[in-house]
């Protein structure tokens, strides 16, 4: 009876201990939570996708809550989600523009030549290492084996006739897409965006009036009947300004290969 008194009081004793010790060490260890910071994770969608630059919606809260980033930072959430961290904040969201992601290539299987027939990994990050950076016989066009449709999040990108598509209206603007794209065709675009030109190509005209029936020939066309001056070409490649870009349409109409949307 005796030994069961000692071991009960020893057990009691080492609970006491073990409860005092954990009790003492919360308190001398607390980590400080900001609340506001907690606040602001939980208004973030929770992706975890890295669009906005930081490690993850935690990596962001913390860097808002630290007024290190804008609260509209988050490109998934959007508008809605930056006022409402915004109010949290006590400061004005500000304007956002809604960016999608744009594929600048119309080179699909009809319009695009091949030099060889290609028998290997459907990889684009793959083929970029093999003989002219793939099959196909412009080296800036769109691979097609769809990389950036396994990176994407959310569904929303797409291999169309042998080249990628982006779903505007799924896409949130995270870049995964962007930076898996080995041929750097990928780029954050306006949403009302009037006019693109879907082609990357810096060859001369008749090189690329070789090897694509929808490449842009550096023929400068576009430029010289855009009213508000908003296209320049440099290096063989036409490119539209957005921020002066009026959408009138006449850079499409007059553009000889049709590669303006």
């Amino acid at each position: 009876m005796t030994g069961i008194i000692i071991a009960t009081v020893m057990v009691g004793a080492v609970g006491l201990f073990v409860g005092l010790f954990l009790g003492v060490a919360s308190i001398k260890f607390k980590v400080d939570v900001d609340e506001k910071e907690v606040a602001v994770l939980g208004c973030l969608p929770g992706n975890n996708c890295g669009g906005c630059g930081f490690p993850g919606c935690s990596g962001l809260a913390a860097a808002i809550a630290k007024g290190e980033a804008p609260v509209n930072q988050c490109p998934v959430g959007g508008e809605e989600v930056g006022k409402q961290i915004a109010a949290i904040m006590g400061v004005e969201a500000g304007e956002s523009v809604r960016q999608v992601a744009f594929v600048h290539c119309a080179g699909d299987c009809e319009k695009a030549t091949e030099s060889y027939d290609y028998s290997g990994i459907s990889d684009c990050q793959m083929k970029a290492f093999v003989p002219a950076g793939g099959p196909k016989a412009c080296n800036f066009g769109c691979i097609g084996d769809g990389s950036c449709v396994k990176a994407c999040p959310f569904d929303a990108i797409h291999i169309e006739n042998g080249i990628a598509v982006v779903d505007k209206e799924a896409c949130k603007a995270c870049g995964k897409c962007i930076a898996i794209c080995p041929k750097h065709l990928i780029s954050l675009v306006p949403y009302d965006a009037k006019h693109i030109v879907q082609c990357m190509s810096n060859a001369k005209g008749a090189e690329v009036m070789k090897v694509c029936k929808a490449g842009c020939i550096g023929c400068g066309i576009c430029a010289k009947n855009c009213p508000s001056e908003a296209i320049t070409v440099e290096n063989n490649l036409a490119t539209i300004d957005q921020t002066k870009c009026t959408g009138c349409g006449i850079c499409a109409e007059k553009c000889p290969k049709k590669i303006i949307m």
